[in-house]
């Protein structure tokens, strides 16, 4: 059985070897992500190597943009894992000098000015935890307060109550999207959105066939969220910054009622952060996270998402086969769980949406055995999808960008083809991709839809019930 909801694993040292990115989309990576947070030096040559192995693999892999945004980090550190001591003073400051155990810079005077006795500073997405005791100048003299705290260059800073907001995209978010179109990027995630107009300025720079990302990691974006839902193409619950922001005993009833949000307006769902964070050190997961991914894929997240684990972790391929699993052992058992969470889909305004919810009453018989959906623009391939139809989808697109942004997409096998001239040659596109799928037999059924004048993006509005031999 092949798995529906999809993995994206984070670029970084562990697997940057050739060998190492196979083994990874063997195991169930659909996605990789660039994290434009850390150094891309060499992402170039590493883009090379997954574009290679996608040639090898026959399997459309898709990748991802991640702007840093607002986002407050600490300088860089003199040697990786420095350890600073419970209740030991470590100092925050404007000194952009390389760090050690006593000191690190915080390059943020306007928010260094902001900082009061008795404040927590929060580090490594919420890991460490530093109390302010005294201000001095342009720095902050803290007491750390945590037991084996040990402090990584770059790493996040979190401080309740202090408003850093930002509804601009910073000078490196834009030059990040312009070196992401260079790297044929499919999709743009937006870091520490918190309305949609960072989406709106991000949608006049990006290419008409990427999509949009939004993290949802603070209060700003919760208060906003449909109108980020509606204007966004996916949301991604950054369950780290999210859990410091709003607490984490909130973070798991926030999680369900944003998939079914995102349900009801037909947008994906990415849920990320810690997903098999023991396993940056260990080989086997803990029961605790197994139940985690498993609890995404019920409540019908359409993809998850791997960071350190695959990133820096010493085990990123047993990660990604440990996630596989879990998702084919999710599915498996609660198929029809996960289909009737679909159905609460909004129609009303939109008759594109109430043509494919026939396509998927129809899937629904067992000898309808594939949905294929012609797609110029991967916006029926989105709807489709969010339809969670019975039968597997295959999307065929002529624009491969549009087909690698799609293979992100829940029960999605993406194809790119030529474009059709017409309704006969759509029939013969479908037969010459039926002729090399093993699973459609003779006299077994398929569903055709497309849109009609063809290669009009959005105007899904036909559909074509066809029987394989005939």
């Amino acid at each position: 059985m092949e798995k529906k909801a999809k993995i994206i694993a984070t670029l970084g040292p562990s697997i940057y070897n050739e060998k190492k990115l196979k083994q990874l989309v063997d195991n169930g990576v659909d996605a990789f992500r660039i994290n434009f947070s850390h150094n891309t030096k060499d992402i170039n040559e590493i883009v090379s190597k997954i574009r290679k192995i996608e040639k090898k693999t026959n399997k459309k892999i898709s990748l991802i943009g991640d702007l840093q945004g607002v986002k407050l980090r600490i300088g860089k550190i003199k040697s990786e894992n420095q350890k600073i001591k419970f209740n030991q003073k470590f100092i925050f400051d404007n000194n952009k000098e390389i760090g050690d155990n006593n000191r690190v810079s915080f390059a943020y005077p306007k928010i260094l000015k902001k900082l009061k006795k008795g404040q927590k500073i929060l580090i490594d997405d919420g890991k460490f935890i530093f109390v302010i005791t005294k201000k001095i100048g342009n720095s902050v003299v803290t007491i750390c307060k945590s037991q084996n705290c040990f402090i990584k260059s770059y790493k996040s800073v979190h401080i309740r109550n202090v408003d850093i907001s930002s509804n601009k995209l910073t000078i490196k978010d834009k030059q990040d999207i312009k070196y992401a179109i260079k790297l044929g990027c499919n999709w743009i995630a937006l870091s520490y959105i918190q309305n949609e107009n960072l989406i709106l300025e991000a949608r006049k720079l990006i290419k008409k066939d990427m999509g949009i990302i939004s993290k949802i990691e603070n209060k700003h974006a919760l208060n906003n969220i449909t109108k980020i839902i509606q204007a966004t193409d996916s949301i991604m619950i950054a369950r780290g910054d999210l859990a410091i922001d709003i607490g984490h005993s909130e973070v798991p009833k926030v999680q369900l009622s944003l998939i079914k949000k995102c349900s009801q307006f037909s947008k994906s769902v990415i849920v990320a952060t810690q997903m098999l964070e023991s396993m940056i050190e260990n080989s086997t997961a803990t029961r605790a996270e197994i139940n985690d991914i498993a609890t995404a894929i019920f409540q019908g997240a359409d993809t998850v998402m791997l960071s350190a684990e695959s990133a820096i972790g010493k085990y990123p391929s047993q990660a990604v086969s440990t996630m596989a699993k879990t998702i084919i052992s999710t599915e498996k058992y609660k198929k029809k769980h996960i289909e009737d969470f679909k159905n609460s889909i909004l129609t009303n305004k939109d008759p594109v949406k109430s043509i494919l919810l026939s396509v998927k009453n129809i899937a629904y018989n067992t000898n309808v055995k594939a949905i294929i959906v012609f797609s110029s623009s991967g916006k029926s391939a989105k709807l489709v999808s969010a339809m969670r139809p019975a039968a597997k989808i295959l999307t065929i697109s002529p624009n491969i960008n549009v087909s690698r942004q799609v293979s992100l997409l829940w029960g999605v096998q993406s194809i790119n083809s030529r474009d059709a001239n017409g309704w006969k040659d759509m029939i013969s596109i479908s037969k010459e991709i039926i002729r090399k799928i093993k699973f459609i037999k003779k006299n077994d059924f398929v569903i055709i839809t497309a849109g009609l004048p063809f290669g009009k993006a959005g105007m899904t509005n036909m559909i074509r019930l066809f029987k394989v031999g005939n």
